[in-house]
């Protein structure tokens, strides 16, 4: 950030007074501005013993498989925005059961949030996928998963699924844990 958005004049990057971290600060207006982590919600949509995955049509990780999710947007809850990303990138409506992830990337300011859902219908590839296909445990395409969060919340289904009990998983991934899927994407 170069310049403020309340005034336009330059912002400087320092630690406010009272405060323990630096933000950038509008000395003209006195502005402080807070920048605060992204929030990605989605759906593990279910289909009898099948997850609907799509292959991702945009950056990054074109090409991969991931779960349908997105960022929430403002003014929206995020059960809300879960089942509007699962409309938008696999054109599937679903019923919503319990916040089943929560997993914080602290290196890179998002917080996944992901719903288990019962598919109540049909699916197509929307706009920001290639592909939309249901897949049974033995089909996953672990290799050519998108990101770990999604590798990490298919693995907690699998084995919740032995035990039918499909409790909350909270957890945080590393930026390790990232580079091992996309370098520094």
């Amino acid at each position: 950030m170069n310049f403020c958005s309340q005034c336009g004049n330059t912002v400087r990057f320092a630690v406010p007074e009272g405060d323990d971290r630096p933000r950038y600060l509008c000395d003209a207006c006195g502005t402080i501005h807070y920048q605060n982590p992204r929030i990605v919600a989605g759906t593990l949509p279910v289909s009898g013993t099948k997850i609907l995955l799509c292959k991702r049509a945009i950056s990054p990780r074109r090409g991969y498989w991931t779960l349908p999710a997105g960022y929430m947007e403002n003014a929206e809850t995020t059960e809300q925005a879960a089942t509007r990303e699962t409309r938008e990138e696999a054109c599937a409506e679903v019923a919503l059961a319990n916040l089943y992830t929560l997993i914080d990337l602290p290196h890179i300011n998002q917080v996944y949030m992901i719903f288990r859902a019962e598919l109540t219908g049909g699916f197509n590839a929307g706009p920001e996928s290639l592909e939309v296909a249901l897949f049974e445990e033995h089909e996953i395409p672990w290799d050519e998963l998108a990101f770990p969060t999604i590798e990490q919340t298919l693995r907690h289904f699998y084995a919740d699924r032995v035990r039918h009990e499909y409790p909350l998983h909270i957890s945080a991934i590393n930026p390790e844990d990232r580079e091992r899927y996309a370098g520094s994407a």
